[in-house]
């Protein structure tokens, strides 16, 4: 590994330009970024949890929403790649909206990414404590085991023991991160290819609960009924998306900075957006769309929808889908640690935060400081909701939506504005570095605005409300206003990086090559 490249202080040289942080460079390969973003996804879990409500909305389109909702995420990686290639930085929305927009879009951009991976730590540290306890249960046939999850100091003693174990793992090299994900998401992707086919057998030889047969106009949205629930079921196909960009922020540790990442980050969505197609479609034949006992319309069922279905398809076998949703919220715990740890690290090394948040493992080449403070918050934040009660958490992860589109649409325009001044010198500039990041970021803005619009009315989430405005939506506007505080109080306390002592303002490609002519 390679010793750090920063100053002696741990600090970014004081000329406004990219420096190294001291990660260990080239410890991750292709595959083992791949396998660390599907990790990051968790394809088990989001997809448990996220096809019921979805079926709810648009009904047999959900193939037509997944790809529709892989869209946006294809473009914006297209826009990603890019920004990558031309500045490969652990810092990623942050450094790169800092790079083309300035200090201040650049900062609530890497708070937007922070916020939203520590919300979704604390939520997959609850949901592996759930399945353990469902997993235990089918295996000794008790079902009071998996009642024991309900128990408040048994739910969140454990939930922290995960917690632990996760940053135990992410604290050490990154060898040991890519080996453990190896076998976690490859028993993961297994069993549900296995549940996928054996649903699709099982409808088609008539043993399936609603058994529908399969056409080709469930990959139409335009099918839909409304265009409120084609907003509604994006909203939830984005959440299912979401992690891929875990590949962009080990960009300082993989081989060929300038390229792995950003091929990663494609490949793993193009994986994902299949598994999902072939999982859906398979659902669909098997128990249909309507809300009977299996029906995946049945609000029953649609908080694990793979827990239910899986033991009517998969018979005694059915606790290897209790076993790979908890493998995939316990490798998922794990590698979503990559990203904030990351992020605060870039913005401790370019002064936009604490210098402590750019101390290095010196033995580990790890950000131990930042992936430590994850951990601590997102244990923090995941007991005190639990306490105070379980849908105030559920709340919080539908917030999640809101700042995925938040910190994804700065970066998409990033990327536009960035490379303004190389659009068209080439017919590959202008689909790559201006229309498929731009329409993936004005999708997403657009989806941002609905939600929040939507997010006012109580109905909206729990039903919580607070002065008769959802709670859904006062949780979005108070990240975004507790952001721009901290912010400011940060400008007071570290102005050089607001003057761009640290890291300025970049200029357009081409506009440097003018001047070196």
């Amino acid at each position: 590994m390679s010793a750090p490249e920063t100053t002696p202080t741990g600090e970014a040289p004081e000329t406004g330009g990219l420096s190294k942080k001291g990660l260990g460079a080239g410890t991750v390969g292709l595959i083992g970024a791949i396998v660390i973003g599907i990790s990051c996804i968790a394809p088990a879990y989001t997809f448990t949890a996220a096809v019921g409500p979805t079926a709810s909305a648009v009904g047999s389109q959900i193939p037509a929403v997944i790809l529709v909702g892989f869209i946006p995420m294809l473009l914006v990686a297209f826009g990603y790649r890019e920004l990558n290639s031309r500045m490969p930085d652990a810092g990623t929305s942050f450094t790169w909206a800092a790079r083309a927009f300035g200090p201040w879009i650049g900062w609530m951009a890497g708070w937007g990414l922070v916020v939203a991976t520590v919300l979704v730590l604390s939520n997959l540290a609850g949901v592996a404590v759930d399945f353990l306890f469902l997993l235990l249960s089918q295996l000794t046939g008790n079902a009071d085991i998996a009642a024991l999850a309900g128990e408040t100091w048994i739910n969140v003693g454990v939930c922290l023991l995960f917690m632990l174990g996760a940053t135990f793992v992410s604290y050490r090299d990154m060898q040991t991160t890519q080996r453990l994900q190896y076998v976690l998401v490859t028993f993961q992707l297994l069993v549900l290819v296995f549940f996928a086919v054996a649903a699709i057998v099982e409808a088609v030889s008539g043993d399936g609960f609603d058994y529908t047969p399969f056409t080709l106009s469930w990959f139409n949205p335009f099918a839909i009924e409304s265009f409120g629930a084609l907003v509604a079921g994006l909203s939830l196909s984005i959440f299912i998306f979401w992690g891929w960009d875990v590949t962009l922020t080990m960009n300082e540790e993989t081989t060929d900075p300038e390229r792995t990442p950003g091929r990663a980050a494609t490949i793993t969505v193009v994986t994902i957006v299949s598994v999902y197609l072939l999982l859906a479609v398979a659902m669909i034949m098997y128990a249909g769309v309507g809300t009977g006992d299996l029906g995946l319309g049945n609000e029953e069922i649609q908080e694990n929808v793979f827990f239910h279905l899986s033991g009517p398809v998969l018979g005694p076998l059915a606790f290897l889908v209790s076993l790979a949703v908890l493998t995939s919220s316990a490798s998922s715990l794990q590698s979503t640690f990559v990203g904030p740890a990351r992020t605060l690290l870039a913005m401790g090394h370019y002064g936009a935060l604490p210098k402590a948040f750019a101390h290095v493992s010196p033995r580990f080449f790890t950000p131990g400081f930042a992936t430590v403070v994850s951990a601590v918050v997102a244990s923090a934040f995941y007991a005190v909701m639990r306490v105070v009660s379980e849908n105030t958490l559920w709340d919080t992860i539908l917030t999640l939506g809101m700042m995925i589109c938040f910190y994804y649409g700065i970066t998409a325009f990033a990327c536009v504005w960035y490379f303004r001044r190389q659009w068209f010198d080439s017919v590959r500039n202008v689909f790559f570095t201006l229309l498929f990041p731009l329409v993936g970021g004005v999708i997403l803005a657009i989806l941002f605005v609905t939600t929040l619009i939507d997010s006012m009315d109580p109905a909206y989430g729990s039903g919580a409300e607070v002065g008769g405005v959802g709670i859904v939506f006062v949780l979005g506007i108070g990240i975004i206003v507790v952001g721009i505080i901290v912010m400011i109080v940060q400008y007071f306390l570290r102005p050089d990086f607001f003057r761009g002592a640290t890291l300025s303002v970049d200029a357009p490609p081409s506009l440097r090559k003018r001047a070196r002519r």
